[in-house]
């Protein structure tokens, strides 16, 4: 026969019995007591970089010194992206224009303004044209525009140390516009420029690692310079576009002690995940990009988790 207490315990559980202990005997159990049910909380995730595309067409012609593919054969759209966000659990995604469209903004502009609550974009501005200094003022009152993105590569690989880009960095830096570059194999070259402009607000793409430097297995070198950069407090990394630079499967374990390194050079303040989503697409499941993070880095807490997979960029762009 179960006793009085048994009975409690079973049906209405150890916390509840303690409430009606004390009603039996008159007294009302206090605050500590008796703590308050927490509603569970959730983690709000935000994907730091995903291209997104239109197809190339007469009016909408692709530079002849751009890239010389897309990632995809086909164009990637954010009616595409928007139900593996779902699918995924991705709450929100920074738009970075890709370089293969040249130095257009319109569609991922459109995304944001079509879709607020789901996307803000970064924008290019080519840096040589008569009217680029003019436009950097009111460069962050464009509708959905968090910042500049700019990649050096084509045509472009010259500037950085030709002078045609040192009036950028001072000007970003005095209207507060941040800045995402992807600094793979020109991370000297880049420091300097940090080290000029203080105030710059300074992102670097993809841990500073490319794709030619992963597999020509110089990752320890390429993340030797990343963190080189930790010691600036302008300056922050997006743990992106790990899938394309790992030569495993999910979880991509090789890369770990490179995504360690940094995150523990730079802390969860100034590190975001980020996928790059459309480089090695077929590699693994958005949701897999996300549970790489979540679930398989252990040395990551629930506290850094929350900075890392979205509280921090969202800071940095100033995206509330």
């Amino acid at each position: 026969m179960l006793s009085r207490r048994s009975f409690l315990n079973r049906t209405i559980g150890a916390g509840a019995y303690a409430g009606v202990a004390f009603a039996a005997q008159g007294a009302q159990p206090s605050a500590a007591q008796a703590p308050a049910v927490q509603p569970a909380r959730r983690r709000i995730i935000v994907d730091s970089q995903v291209h997104l595309w239109l197809a190339q067409a007469p009016d909408r012609p692709w530079p002849a010194d751009g890239p010389a593919r897309a990632h995809l054969p086909y164009p990637f759209t954010y009616d595409k992206l928007l139900p593996l966000m779902d699918e995924a659990g991705v709450d929100r995604v920074v738009i970075v224009p890709p370089s293969w469209e040249g130095e257009r903004n319109d569609y991922g502009m459109e995304a944001a303004r079509k879709f607020p609550d789901r996307f803000r974009s970064m924008g290019r501005l080519l840096l040589n044209s008569p009217q680029a200094r003019e436009l950097l003022p009111k460069w962050l009152e464009q509708p959905g525009i968090v910042g500049v993105r700019h990649t050096f590569n084509g045509a472009q690989t010259s500037w950085l140390i030709d002078g045609t880009a040192d009036w950028f960095w001072p000007a970003a830096a005095k209207y507060g516009i941040p800045v995402m570059t992807p600094t793979a194999g020109r991370a000297e070259a880049f420091l300097r420029v940090v080290e000029r402009n203080p105030d710059l607000i300074f992102i670097i793409d993809h841990m500073g690692i490319s794709e030619d430097i992963a597999k020509a297995g110089k990752l320890v070198s390429a993340v030797d310079g990343t963190v080189a950069f930790a010691k600036h407090p302008n300056v922050s990394v997006k743990l992106s576009s790990v899938p394309a630079k790992s030569a495993e499967a999910y979880p991509f374990r090789d890369m770990t002690p490179h995504i360690r390194r940094v995150f523990d050079a730079f802390g969860p303040q100034r590190c975001y995940w980020g996928t790059d989503l459309t480089a090695a697409l077929n590699k693994s499941t958005y949701r897999q990009r996300v549970t790489h993070f979540t679930e398989t880095l252990d040395f990551l807490s629930e506290e850094d988790k929350d900075w890392v997979m979205g509280r921090a960029i969202l800071a940095r762009l100033k995206w509330t």
